[in-house]
């Protein structure tokens, strides 16, 4: 009976970077994953190895949350997943993670990028939630990925962060409208994190890097570590009255 009692979690673009710590953060609470990677099965079959290490169970599926036509799909490929791998219908837990940075100044961004942040961004989250919500069980809990560059402003991220702006609008939405089945949606928004996002300029920058932590209450950069546990955290029980909040997970930046 074991497996009827053990939760779910869907974490979109988990392969790596944030996606993967959350995984990995959610398996040390006795989580079971179905990870998400757009082109790196190796990257993605590494971290599904990663969580049976832990002892749970985990699959890991292509997707690419930019292209809403190839949704239909995968919403069967987790019907089937769910079935075989864990004879249940549906799952607890949806971490919309997966996302790309695109750095431009406002005058300098093409319509090109405009519409890739978008897509994957704010139309793949909107219709991906949409898709798989009959799988979702009611009870459960919705985690979408904003940024600390939806509350502050730094130059180049104009389209990145009026995506993000629009996701934290969303969830309020998502929250209203899916109460009825006690689901409840939340918001988290990292602030600046040493991972391989817009090509490490957090991490591999010297001068970012000490411009950031100048800046944050707590006097560092943040930690992959420090993303994934409180994602994980919010998704524990005792956090099940959170709901339509954007949560800054950030140190205190630009206070």
């Amino acid at each position: 009976m074991a497996q009827n009692t053990t939760k779910i979690a869907l974490v979109t673009g988990s392969s790596r970077g944030l996606g993967k710590n959350t995984a990995l953060a959610l398996a040390k609470k006795g989580v079971d994953v179905i990870v998400t990677y757009r082109s790196n099965e190796a990257e993605a079959q590494n971290v599904v190895a990663e969580i049976e290490a832990l002892g749970g169970k985990a699959i890991a599926l292509q997707l690419d949350t930019s292209n809403t036509k190839t949704f239909d799909d995968f919403a069967t490929q987790i019907q089937r997943a769910l079935q075989e791998k864990w004879q249940v219908e549906q799952f607890d837990f949806l971490v919309n993670n997966a996302g790309i940075g695109v750095y431009a100044p406002f005058v300098e961004t093409t319509e090109e990028d405009f519409d890739r942040l978008m897509n994957i961004h704010l139309k793949g989250v909107f219709f991906l939630t949409q898709k798989l919500l009959p799988l979702i069980k009611d009870g459960g809990r919705i985690v979408n990925l904003s940024s600390g560059l939806a509350r502050f402003a730094l130059p180049g991220y104009a389209a990145y962060g009026a995506m993000k702006g629009a996701i934290e609008v969303l969830t309020r939405y998502m929250a209203k409208e899916l109460g009825h089945r006690q689901i409840a949606v939340n918001v988290v928004a990292p602030g600046a994190i040493e991972t391989d996002f817009a090509d490490g300029a957090v991490r591999d920058n010297p001068q970012i890097n000490q411009f950031i932590a100048s800046q944050t209450a707590l006097g560092r950069v943040g930690l992959p570590d420090d993303i994934g546990g409180a994602i994980a955290a919010l998704l524990s029980e005792d956090n099940r009255w959170v709901n339509a909040q954007r949560i800054e997970i950030s140190g205190g930046m630009f206070l």
